[in-house]
């Protein structure tokens, strides 16, 4: 399997990461791992320059993104729930993904994209909220970029160890949930002191 991802990834370089990542940010369930760490791998390898590997799956993720934005800003809830079923997103789900959207406001469009089974969907009450785009792009691009550069640095120094990828990745899912449930704290500390003042 690795090696068929691995000579997919070297057919289509970088258009292939942009394709495979615009899949992952959208509805489609598709683990970035499994492009961006072979990505990472291949950079070490020389084969593929590893920022650019890192731009063009921002890139990617953007795009997914957007396309979960627009989707939800013109047809809204709707089409979600309608056709959301089929990829494995149920009313009692997106009812969960759009209170804390609520709850927490734009700043969970960017923590939300460091959580992998989430970071997809929180696109979607975004754009029924009509987020505004520039604020949407920044955020999402934001926590992308943290995300694929962590994914390409563990394909680019420890590529080819299977068991060490897996091990590190779950230390850095717990690190970066850590991380999301302070940054939440802190912004919520921040807007009750200014409302307060």
């Amino acid at each position: 399997m690795i090696s068929f991802i691995l000579e997919q990834s070297r057919q289509m370089g970088y258009l292939g990461i942009v394709l495979l990542m615009s899949l992952e940010s959208s509805f489609i369930p598709f683990p970035s791992e499994i492009v961006m760490i072979p990505a990472g791998y291949l950079a070490s390898k020389g084969e593929l320059n590893p920022f650019l590997c890192i731009f063009f799956g921002v890139l990617g993720s953007v795009l997914g993104a957007l396309i979960n934005y627009f989707l939800c800003y013109f047809y809204g809830k709707k089409i979600v729930l309608k056709y959301g079923k089929y990829v494995g997103i149920t009313e009692a789900k997106f009812q969960k993904f759009e209170q804390f959207f609520h709850r927490h406001g734009e700043i969970s469009t960017f923590s939300c994209r460091l959580l992998p089974g989430i970071r997809q969907y929180i696109s979607l009450p975004a754009g029924i909220a009509k987020m505004k785009l520039f604020n949407f792009i920044f955020f999402t691009a934001l926590g992308s970029t943290i995300w694929v550069s962590i994914l390409v640095a563990l394909g680019f120094f420890i590529g080819e160890n299977e068991k060490l990828i897996a091990q590190y990745l779950q230390q850095i899912l717990i690190i970066l949930i850590v991380t999301v449930l302070c940054i939440i704290i802190i912004y919520i500390q921040c807007k009750k002191s200014k409302t307060q003042s």
